[in-house]
């Protein structure tokens, strides 16, 4: 069967592009910087405001998922159009203070995934385990959360915890678990359900050689769940295109085709 081209889509220019990216980078960094700051430096746990700092949690590991998309759109130069050394340096300095990770790693390993998407050599997938959630996020966990990250993360909460005196609860409910949340968070909407085999089904069922499909998520549930990641065949189609921006392009068409429209999400 041929597939019918995907219609095409124009980008807003670049001078409105950069101001939305760094407006929006700004809010969802300086918030997510903000209230760590305030929960490890100001707020204090206690049995009266534990229900408060559970919201806290989970809007911070919606932030760090956040913060993980300014950097993937800083990889595809996204984030700040034709400001090559901006993307890099924000980018870099963000995914180090997320988890200690590497700019030139993480970039690699990213763009290997465009190129090997749901293949062997994808460092995002994991073609012994397709369809399996657990196996394929450990997988995925063993490539990524290597011994810089795990030096980085105990270094912070030994410091909190030794020198500041931070209590240990307050640092896994307020920096633990929405780290470990937000990895969770974007493995499962932005890796594993856009490339997963569904059953009975494999790479052949995908619409093309992207080996991956869109969520059907409206507008504002796919901002909650990714910030629009699920838009994944979008994405992979124009890579140019940042989140922000990936429902127009939803909208535009990107990701449609004749045999797309005949594979269930």
């Amino acid at each position: 069967m041929s597939l019918t081209p995907a219609p095409s889509f124009a980008l807003p220019p670049r001078s409105f592009q950069r101001a939305v990216g760094l407006a929006l980078a700004l809010a969802i960094a300086g918030g997510w910087a903000a209230i760590h700051v305030w929960g490890m430096f100001i707020f204090r746990l206690s049995a009266a405001n534990w229900p408060l700092a559970l919201v806290v949690a989970f809007v911070q590991c919606w932030l760090s998922v956040g913060v993980f998309i300014i950097c993937h759109d800083a990889m595809h130069g996204s984030l700040v159009p034709g400001r090559p050394r901006l993307n890099s340096a924000i980018g870099a300095v963000l995914l180090a203070l997320y988890a200690g990770f590497a700019w030139k790693q993480l970039r690699d390993a990213h763009f290997a995934h465009h190129r090997l998407a749901g293949r062997a050599g994808d460092p995002d997938f994991d073609e012994h385990h397709p369809d399996d959630f657990w196996r394929w996020y450990a997988t995925f966990f063993r490539r990524y959360f290597g011994w810089r990250s795990i030096l980085f993360v105990h270094s912070v909460v030994g410091f909190y915890w030794l020198v500041l005196r931070v209590p240990m609860a307050q640092i896994v409910l307020l920096y633990g678990l929405p780290a470990l949340g937000s990895s969770l968070q974007l493995f499962y909407f932005g890796t594993f359900r856009p490339h997963r085999h569904l059953g009975g089904r494999d790479a052949a069922a995908f619409a093309d050689h992207h080996n991956t499909r869109s969520e059907e998520f409206g507008t504002l549930a796919s901002l909650a769940t990714c910030f629009h990641f699920g838009y994944h065949l979008e994405h992979h189609r124009r890579p140019d295109v940042p989140w922000w921006a990936l429902p127009v392009a939803r909208r535009a068409g990107v990701g449609r085709d004749e045999l797309a429209e005949k594979v269930p999400a």
